[in-house]
């Protein structure tokens, strides 16, 4: 895993990754006429954590006056990380939140009240409500919140992994995804890979990955093979379809987000039981 950030440092100091940020890669002189414009990626919207990153997120369904969500990964989860097989639904909670501006600066505090969803079975993801809305947080410091694709993301596509702990911002594309992604006792299910420029850090968990042309949430960011072990904790390892097993040092991961806004229902209520929701259940 990106670890949370008690081992943040010593990872900076000990694997070497990430000592600077992560450069987008450089633009082609070849005419790009047929290509969209990629949007301006910053950190308006997400959140510093205590120990990870996250984001203030909202679904194609959500309206302004719906409390405002927050996302992060299931290891991030302040009770500590689901077992295999374990999912979280509706557990009190008072955690709080940076909100960050485009700059990457604190400009408020969100608090939850509620851990919605969290589990490291097939994905790794836990969703916060908080005590505010969006129209409040607009209203307030002028800041909208992320919206969560609702399809399948596309290997190619260029993304940013933007770390509210870290105040960084790693720039990469899609190479692929895996279809069954191990690292000890957790196995998730068509995780995305990155290109190796996204060599994310220890503190950059829970970190929104950003299609850079849409701005749009398409994963969540969450481990990365540190040391070229073999599907051990904090180096997970790649099994294809017929059961193969690849390591990857080096590669970093995510987790796909588009299918949780299914299991959001009116008033941005869980709903595992809506159609088309695969999200594990308790």
């Amino acid at each position: 895993m990106n670890k949370p950030l008690l081992a943040a440092l010593s990872a900076v100091a000990t694997i070497g990754l990430g000592a600077t940020p992560a450069l987008a890669a450089p633009h082609s002189s070849a005419p790009h006429a047929a290509k969209a414009a990629a949007v301006t990626v910053d950190f308006a919207g997400t959140v510093s954590l205590s120990n990870c990153s996250g984001s203030v997120i909202r679904f194609p369904g959500s309206a302004d006056t719906d409390p405002a969500l927050v996302l992060t990964n299931g290891h991030c989860l302040e009770t500590g990380m689901p077992s295999a097989g374990q999912v979280i639904t509706g557990q009190s909670s008072s955690r709080t939140f940076g909100l960050l501006n485009s700059a990457g600066t604190k400009i408020a505090t969100l608090r939850a009240n509620q851990v919605v969803y969290s589990t490291m079975t097939d994905t790794d993801v836990t969703i916060y409500r908080t005590t505010t809305t969006y129209a409040a947080i607009k209203s307030s410091y002028g800041i909208s919140p992320l919206t969560v694709q609702d399809t399948h993301p596309v290997a190619g596509t260029a993304i940013k992994v933007v770390s509210g702990y870290w105040k960084r911002i790693y720039s990469c594309n899609i190479d692929g995804f895996v279809y069954r992604l191990k690292e000890g006792d957790w196995t998730f299910k068509d995780s995305v890979r990155y290109t190796s420029a996204c060599n994310t850090i220890g503190g950059t968990s829970g970190s929104p990955v950003i299609d850079a042309t849409t701005g749009k949430v398409v994963a969540v960011n969450n481990t990365g093979n540190e040391d070229g072990e073999r599907c051990t904790v904090n180096n997970p390892c790649e099994v294809d379809a017929s059961g193969n097993v690849t390591v990857r040092q080096g590669i970093n991961y995510a987790q796909e987000t588009y299918n949780i806004p299914a299991c959001f229902t009116t008033g941005n209520k869980l709903n595992l039981s809506a159609a088309g929701c695969t999200l594990p259940k308790p």
